[in-house]
């Protein structure tokens, strides 16, 4: 089976493309945005890293945050095939920060993840 799912063609497109995934709750098609061997600083203080372990913190996630909207990114800040994204948070968990790179493929993933900045 293939997976149709758009790809990110910006580090841009991924912020709104989690955001469409999650409220799909689509758990598979938010892994897809992130590097097999991702690491994520969530829960807070803690490092998840991987699809396996990441899987769960998304499915909890989207138990307790039914539904995302969308929030205004900061400037990209690029180098060659890496790139940094954020955004400031709507939720008062301070900001979200993520390392993203460009694969052999010309689309973009998640490497680094920081949801929450305090």
């Amino acid at each position: 089976m293939t997976d149709r799912r758009e790809t990110a063609t910006t580090p841009e497109d991924l912020t709104r493309l989690f955001v469409e995934r999650a409220n799909a709750h689509d758990v598979e098609g938010l892994l897809a945005l992130y590097e097999p061997d991702a690491v994520v600083a969530f829960p807070p203080g803690q490092e998840t890293i991987g699809h396996d372990a990441i899987r769960p913190v998304f499915e909890q996630m989207l138990v307790q945050v039914p539904r995302f909207e969308p929030e205004r990114p900061n400037p990209t800040l690029r180098h060659g095939d890496i790139a940094l994204t954020s955004t400031p948070a709507s939720d008062d968990t301070g900001g979200r920060t993520q390392v993203v790179r460009r694969q052999p493929d010309g689309s973009w993933l998640r490497v680094l993840d920081r949801p929450e900045s305090r």
